[in-house]
């Protein structure tokens, strides 16, 4: 019997390419200037960019180091760079270092924009570099008095304004530990992550607005900070969309509750910069947490710097006078990495609210307000606005973008193809992935390769990213699980809560001993390029066969009728079945026409195998905070098994038009 054709390999094969970088702009890329300088020196060829990429993996040692260099990082390297580079975990980078993460973000001086910052309900602001640096100092001597230094963990439940990355520049600056959500988590969210990390002072917002609503957030904060026994001071943020009387609050001897406004209230105008340990405790993000407590993921500033100035410079091309922005929340690592645009000179464009305020145009109206050099978006976003009919190529004036990055979620080659038709004609689409737990990308943009429709460009720098199959060996052009081979710098610290390490080894490691095992069920493809097609604990397995869902999500989402899907694997007869959730437009039902014409565009291309048991309509589908869809909740749903986090979900009430479907039943 002959294999069904694999669906991804052949859509790669032949993948197009949509935009080829000028001349030009290649001969002027930093990647270009950086690779000039490591050939010279070397005496090294690299002809193209993969060559680059093994001589990084081959010469891990010597690239980190030619790395610091290049981008200028403030600090000392020490005379070596790594021990024990065979084990993994286990291996310790750069023992010697020592440096100031929050230095490197605040090097750059003058009255050029540091921070730009729009909201949903129409407030607007900017901060200088030498505003920023002031505003820094204020927080850091406010947390100085206060007994805050290296060992204690500052908190922070902000939405993306100005405050949030002072707070986080101030806490890092003096060698605290900082952690962040997004304030529309709910209290028992809060709880669960931050109850595990024992912060001693805690910024939090008196409320929002999103999507056209003002949402009150002080009575949480109130059950927050009661249930946080660690807790020594409260600093409270009143958004100037809806100001209130913030009187301290909380009839406690145990913490003090203070405004920003007062707690900032001194004359410091410089901040200082004492040196850490590379691997000096930086932040604690956490795993989305749908099928337990989230995990607390300690990253170490040198690590952590060394990857956003890669990432930023050489993949991205950022550099002083760019104006960077990123839809993100303060709970999601792309905020982490939208900040890092500060260590290259860049402007930091954020916003807070809604992505769909103004009919789905606010993001491209900062975009074009703001010249906008870097615009990045979740592929959800991406996939949503095209449904919803936007064009801002026909609206906009997005002379001064350069760049399009995407992340999250696997980007369809029918997004790749709306960026170019609808979004810029000429520009760098860079669709990017890796996370949270490292703190960085495995795969990433590159503005000297071409773009292909569906690919994600390349394999990072001193990034050992392969793909292998159940038996450990390497394969190209089909599916398997995406691994990093090689130690590299952003490995966490370590959990928290996890003093033998057996939590961390075994979230890793696991799998293929020795070697980082990701969880992405992905392929190398004839380009070079990545696929991903979904989460590898999420993949559908129906007699046998591995099957990404990201397959099936691109086929039934060019249906006009389909909004959004979720597919997951239900135990039926002995096996495993595929059900397809979907999410429909308004005032349309699933008929048995519609069930059919899903079915038939899956087999016609995918295959047989692809096709889904069974169809069944939903009014909505459960996300994360971040804008994930849940598969595994869903999972557990259908299955009768509780979730064991809903507070990580965004809509949580979602999950129950899941729960006891008869259409499940046979």
């Amino acid at each position: 019997m002959t294999a069904p054709p694999n669906p991804t390999e052949a859509a790669s094969a032949d993948a197009a390419i949509l935009w080829t970088p000028s001349a030009e702009r290649i001969a002027g890329a930093r990647l270009t200037q950086f690779t000039s300088r490591l050939r010279e020196k070397y005496h090294q060829a690299f002809p193209d960019y993969w060559s680059l990429w093994r001589w990084s993996i081959a010469n891990k040692e010597i690239f980190w180091r030619e790395l610091w260099d290049e981008c200028s990082v403030v600090g000392e390297q020490g005379a070596r760079t790594l021990i024990d580079g065979h084990l993994m975990p286990g291996a310790q980078w750069f023992p010697d270092a020592k440096l100031n993460f929050a230095e490197n973000f605040l090097q750059y001086r003058g009255h050029s924009d540091a921070i730009v910052f729009w909201t949903e309900a129409g407030d607007r602001g900017r901060l200088s570099r030498d505003e920023l640096r002031v505003q820094v100092a204020r927080v850091q001597r406010a947390l100085l008095e206060r007994g805050i230094g290296p060992g204690d963990v500052v908190a922070s439940t902000l939405p993306n304004c100005p405050e949030a990355a002072i707070a986080m520049l101030a806490t890092t600056s003096i060698g605290a530990t900082w952690s962040s959500t997004s304030p529309d988590f709910g209290a028992q969210g809060v709880l669960d992550r931050f109850a595990q990390i024992s912060p001693k002072v805690l910024f939090a917002v008196s409320g929002c607005f999103y999507n056209g609503k003002w949402i009150d957030t002080l009575p949480r904060v109130e059950e927050v900070v009661a249930q946080l026994p660690s807790l020594k001071t409260l600093v409270l943020i009143e958004p100037k969309a809806n100001p209130q009387n913030l009187a301290p609050f909380g009839d406690s001897a145990r913490y003090e509750s203070q405004t920003w406004t007062r707690f900032a209230a001194n004359d410091a105008a410089e901040p200082t910069f004492t040196k850490f340990a590379f691997n000096h405790p930086l932040y604690i993000v956490f795993s989305s947490g749908t099928t337990g407590l989230p995990k607390c993921i300690i990253h170490g500033a040198g690590g952590t710097l060394l990857q956003l100035v890669k990432e930023h410079a050489l993949h991205g091309d950022h550099r002083a006078g760019d104006r960077v922005f990123y839809f993100s929340t303060t709970g999601w690592v792309m905020w982490n990495w939208l900040l890092g645009g500060l260590t290259q000179g860049a402007t930091c464009l954020l916003y807070d609210g809604s992505p769909f305020a103004n009919d789905g145009r606010i993001l491209f109206d900062l975009a074009e307000t703001e010249r906008a050099t870097q615009f990045g978006v979740g592929a959800k976003y991406i996939d949503a606005i095209k449904k919803l009919g936007v064009s801002p190529m026909t609206t906009h004036d997005l002379s001064a973008l350069r760049t399009v990055y995407s992340t999250g979620s696997p980007l369809s080659p029918e997004s790749f193809d709306y960026v170019y038709q609808h979004i810029k004609s000429d520009v760098h689409l860079a669709s990017i992935s890796g996370g949270t737990d490292i703190m960085s990308c495995f795969a990433l943009g590159n503005p000297t390769l071409p773009v292909r429709r569906g690919e994600m460009q390349c394999r990072g720098l001193g990034m050992a990213v392969d793909v292998w199959d159940d038996d450990a060996r390497s394969v190209a052009g089909e599916m398997g699980e995406l691994v990093c081979a090689q130690t590299f710098p952003s490995m966490p610290l370590g959990f928290g809560n996890d003093a033998d390490g057996n939590r961390y080894r075994a979230a890793y490691f696991e799998r293929f001993p020795g070697v980082w095992t990701h969880g992405d069920w992905c392929m190398l493809t004839p380009n070079d390029g990545v696929v991903i097609t979904g989460r590898s604990d999420a993949t559908l397995n129906p007699g046998g066969v591995r099957i990404g869902t990201a397959e099936i999500y691109r086929q039934v989402e060019t249906i006009d009728e389909v909004v959004e899907s979720i597919a997951i694997g239900q135990v039926f007869n002995h096996d495993t079945r595929v059900v397809l959730f979907v999410k429909l437009r308004d005032g349309i039902e699933l008929n048995v026409a519609l069930t059919d014409r899903i079915k038939r565009r899956i087999k016609e291309h995918t295959t047989p195998r692809h096709v889904p048991a069974v169809v069944v309509q939903v009014l909505d589908i459960p996300r994360t905070k971040s804008n994930k869809i849940v598969e595994l909740a869903v999972r557990d749903v259908v299955h009768g098994r509780p979730v064991k986090n809903i507070e990580a979900l965004a809509n949580p009430e979602a999950l129950a038009h899941f729960r006891n479907r008869p259409e499940l039943l046979h």
